[in-house]
């Protein structure tokens, strides 16, 4: 009898010391819970009113949701992964891009806000409808339309999509979406890693690729890109 009470004793320890350590774990998986919630909160925070330390309310430019701005050149940033737009923010900051606007709100932000807006806009979803671009021709868009799904290969330009996915709607984490941006962004970012001033791309790979375009080229991606819906109907 007492050999019995002593082994149900001891399972009843090892059911409790069981117990102790599920607690824990649990706690511990509740905290990380809280903290990303945390965090998604704090970079809503941010995109809507601003870090007061310098950085204004992201919204101002690229709306709440992240659809940016087509008339206005501010890109959309929804349905981007969050890699890529903290690592584009952490450019700004080294001077990898420039853009007067950008470089003071990037290096106003501390690395732990640049993980929560880029976690914000990430887990927005990019509008159903590409913004368009009405100036352009039916020949300048069929140009544009060649060199996103074809490319030139024998003057060394690749395909938009070979990099950027199906429709060019992004190969995460590192090739955005560029399918629904405006125009006028997409030619200004060409033009800038044309002219080196934009020097984040691995390997220089975007470029040699600039490079290789004329301007009539840029102006056709650019204006066809701004075409295709961001949302993708799969």
């Amino acid at each position: 009898m007492l050999q019995r009470l002593l082994r149900m004793k001891g399972e009843c320890a090892g059911i409790a010391g069981s117990a102790r350590k599920a607690a824990v774990l649990g706690g511990a998986l509740t905290a990380l819970m809280l903290a990303g919630q945390a965090r998604a909160a704090d970079g809503k925070t941010i995109v809507m009113q601003g870090n007061g330390k310098g950085a204004p309310p992201c919204m101002a430019c690229h709306g709440i949701q992240g659809q940016g701005n087509a008339a206005g050149g501010f890109p959309m940033l929804a349905g981007h992964s969050a890699h890529y737009l903290a690592k584009q923010l952490k450019d700004f900051q080294k001077g990898l891009r420039t853009n007067a606007t950008m470089a003071p709100i990037a290096k106003a932000l501390s690395d732990d806000q640049i993980q929560a807006v880029a976690g914000y806009y990430a887990s927005q979803k990019p509008p159903a409808k590409a913004p368009g671009s009405k100036a352009a021709s039916k020949a300048v868009l069929q140009l544009g339309r060649e060199l996103v799904t074809e490319g030139k290969w024998g003057q060394g330009i690749p395909a938009c999509v070979r990099c950027h996915g199906p429709d060019a709607r992004g190969n995460p984490p590192h090739f955005p979406p560029l399918a629904g941006q405006g125009a006028g962004y997409i030619e200004a970012q060409l033009k800038a890693f044309k002219e080196n001033s934009r020097r984040n791309d691995a390997g220089k790979m975007m470029r040699h690729v600039a490079e290789a375009l004329s301007a009539q080229d840029v102006t056709a991606v650019a204006s066809y890109l701004a075409t295709v819906s961001p949302a993708s109907d799969r």
